[in-house]
Parts: structure tokens; C-alpha cells; sequence
């Protein structure tokens, strides 16, 4: 649910022969915020009622839809079932988009307050909550930096390390880059095999793991409880479709974010805060509807501008800053074309795709 931001989307045993694969740890963005620190500094602020009402609205009408959805498969009423899965899904996107913003310390004004709303949530999310803000700070730190790939992001080839792999590891890359795997099997990985374990933060001490266990104990005791009251296959049949729909949006929105034709590559002697986050980063310029369930994150070059601006005063930014409303702009039409968007053209300086290097390479 990229953020979205989502764990690390990563092809292991297929890194790029060059550069060296990213250390995992938060590096200290480069200056090149220009003047944007600045004019964004009053939006910084959360609002604890504004916090609350969000948490409220999204929240409330989640479980009153998981207690109708019980009562449907109890009555048999499954036309009304089948009508809230959608629903449902859009409003565990939300909440994972509050645990995001937990994450960011800028849901509440208060640091606690963040803290325990993000674990909360997490337990519905089935995303450990400690595990995945220190992949997304890492993310943050990196996005759009050639040298340091490979943590919370989803894994991307420059033309020349695609041609350098071997048939085999081609052939790899391209699976993984397939729609069917991508928003398929990917969110099913991510969410249910991938964040019960924090792998590739072995050198962070015991803080990760034990975060992880907590979490998966919490959702273990949590989903146990559940069956107990409502028995095994309801709970199955409304919670999983819900997760796991909830997970393919998840990681479409985080996908689009940063995988379009236009985006920005650069190696670490260019890299900056604001290019990555103006060039590399997208206005996803949803319509209202889909804005409200995915509480703004298509805001999202502003949200790398900033982090530390709630998703409920994005909006706000852009009302009063209207320069950035055409910044990276893609509209929901647009954004289905990125799909086939896989290899980075550093002499282009674009995305392409699998058959547009097949082009250049026959014209060659």
C-alpha cells in the first residue's frame, strides 16, 4: 500500500552490476530544497482534531462494514458482500495511509500519539510498523539515486545493467516487471511473506525484530479472537479479498509514484532532495473519490518535498501553491501506460520500455 509507502519491492539475486548495492541505512539527504523548505514550513504542523476527525472517518466506517460484511455471509446476502470488498479495500488503503503518516511523525502533533496509531493500524495493515518506517526513511533518503538502490523501492534496471545480465537473469528481471507478478503476486509477497521477517536489517540490532514479532503476534492473537467470535471461514472470506485488494492498490499507487516516463534518474554526484522529489516523484491527479480513500499520497511530489506535511494539509499546498499542481502531473488515464515502463534510459534520460529497446537495438 507506496506510498506509498510499501516495503521494499526487491528482485533478490539480480542486482544491477553496477554501482555498488545500497547500504541499508538513512542517509542524510543532500541540500537542493531551494526555496520550498521554507514556503512549506507553515503546512508542517498536524492538527490533533484534524488528526482525530481523519481516524474517525476512516476508521468507524471500517468496522461497520467488517460487522455488515459478516452479517451478510450470515444471511447469505452475498450481492451485498460482493458490493463492500471495493469499499472496504479503499478504506485499508486509507488506514495504511495514516500508519504512513504515523510514520512520518506528522499525523499528530504528539510523537506518542504517532507511535501507537501506526502499530495499531499496523496489525490491520499486516504491516509492522517499526520495520517498515525504517525501510520508507531509507526510501526518502534515496529515491531516484542510481547508487543506491534496492531498499523500499521497487527494483529498476538501467539499459545497460539489463544488457550486461546474463539470458537467464533477463529473463528474471522481465518476470518480475510482468503486470501479473508486479500487482499480483507482489502484494500477496510483500504483505503476508515479506514483512513477517525484517530481513536486510540484520545489522540494526534486536529493535527490528523484535518490532516484527511483535506485530505478527499481534495479528496472530488479534486474528484468533476474530475467528473465535465470527469462526474461521467468515473471517477468512472477508478479511484476505479485503487485504489483498487493499495490497494491489497499495502497490499500484506506490508504482506510479516514481515509475513514469518522465521520472529522474541520477547518480549520487547529481542527486538532490528537490529533483528527486519534483522530477522523480508524481501528481498523481486523482478523482475526488479515489483522492479521498487514498488520503492524497498522490500528492506525492510534495510529500518528498516534505515529508513532514500530514496528508490531510497536501491539498492545502497545492491550493496555495498552484506552480506545483502541473509539476509531474499524471492523470489516471495516463498512469496505465507506466505499466509497460521498465528499463531506465540514461542517455534519454526517460523510462522505456521492453519493446522500445528491442527497437533501438534492431535499428542499431
Amino acid at each position: 500500500m507506496s506510498g506509498l509507502e510499501l516495503p521494499s519491492l526487491e528482485l533478490p539475486g539480480l542486482e544491477p552490476s553496477e554501482p555498488e548495492p545500497a547500504p541499508a541505512v538513512a542517509r542524510k539527504p543532500k541540500s537542493g530544497t531551494g526555496g520550498w523548505a521554507k514556503k512549506l514550513g507553515p503546512y508542517r504542523q498536524p492538527r490533533t482534531f484534524s488528526g482525530l476527525r481523519e481516524l474517525a472517518v476512516t476508521a468507524i466506517p471500517f468496522v461497520a462494514g467488517w460487522a455488515v460484511m459478516c452479517l451478510a455471509i450470515h444471511f447469505h446476502y452475498f450481492w451485498l458482500y460482493g458490493l463492500l470488498l471495493l469499499p472496504m479495500a479503499g478504506l485499508l488503503v486509507r488506514l495504511f495511509m495514516i500508519q504512513h503518516d504515523c510514520g512520518h511523525d506528522s499525523f499528530f502533533p504528539n510523537r506518542v500519539s504517532n507511535r501507537w496509531v501506526g502499530r495499531v493500524i499496523s496489525v490491520l495493515t499486516l504491516t509492522p510498523y517499526d520495520y517498515w518506517r525504517a525501510s520508507h526513511a531509507i526510501h526518502h533518503a534515496n529515491a531516484g539515486n542510481l547508487d543506491h538502490r534496492g531498499i523500499g523501492d521497487v527494483s529498476t534496471l538501467t539499459v545497460a545493467e539489463y544488457l550486461a545480465q546474463s539470458r537467464w537473469g533477463r529473463l528474471r528481471y522481465r518476470m518480475y516487471r510482468h503486470p501479473a507478478v508486479m500487482f499480483g503476486v507482489g502484494p500477496f509477497y510483500l504483505f503476508v511473506l515479506q514483512s513477517r521477517l525484517p530481513f536486510g536489517f540484520m545489522r540494526k540490532g534486536w529493535k527490528p525484530w523484535f518490532s516484527t514479532m511483535a506485530t505478527n503476534l499481534a495479528i496472530t492473537v488479534s486474528a484468533g479472537l476474530m475467528i473465535w467470535a465470527v469462526g474461521f471461514w467468515p473471517f477468512l472470506l472477508i478479511h484476505a479479498p479485503v487485504v489483498l485488494g487493499a495490497a494491489a492498490i497499495g502497490v499500484w499507487l506506490f508504482y506510479v509514484q516514481h515509475q513514469f516516463e518522465d521520472t529522474l534518474w541520477t547518480g549520487d554526484d547529481t542527486w538532490n532532495v528537490q529533483d528527486a522529489a519534483l522530477q522523480g516523484s508524481s501528481h498523481y491527479d486523482l478523482p475526488l473519490v479515489l483522492r479521498w480513500f487514498t488520503a492524497n499520497i498522490g500528492v506525492h511530489h510534495v510529500h518528498h518535498l516534505s515529508s513532514k506535511i500530514p496528508s490531510y494539509r497536501l491539498q492545502e499546498v497545492l491550493r496555495d501553491h498552484p506552480d506545483l499542481r502541473g509539476q509531474s502531473r499524471l492523470t489516471l488515464l495516463q498512469s496505465l501506460r507506466c505499466v509497460s515502463l521498465v528499463l531506465w534510459d540514461e542517455k534519454r534520460r526517460r523510462l522505456i520500455s521492453f519493446r522500445e529497446l528491442r527497437r533501438a537495438t534492431a535499428a542499431a
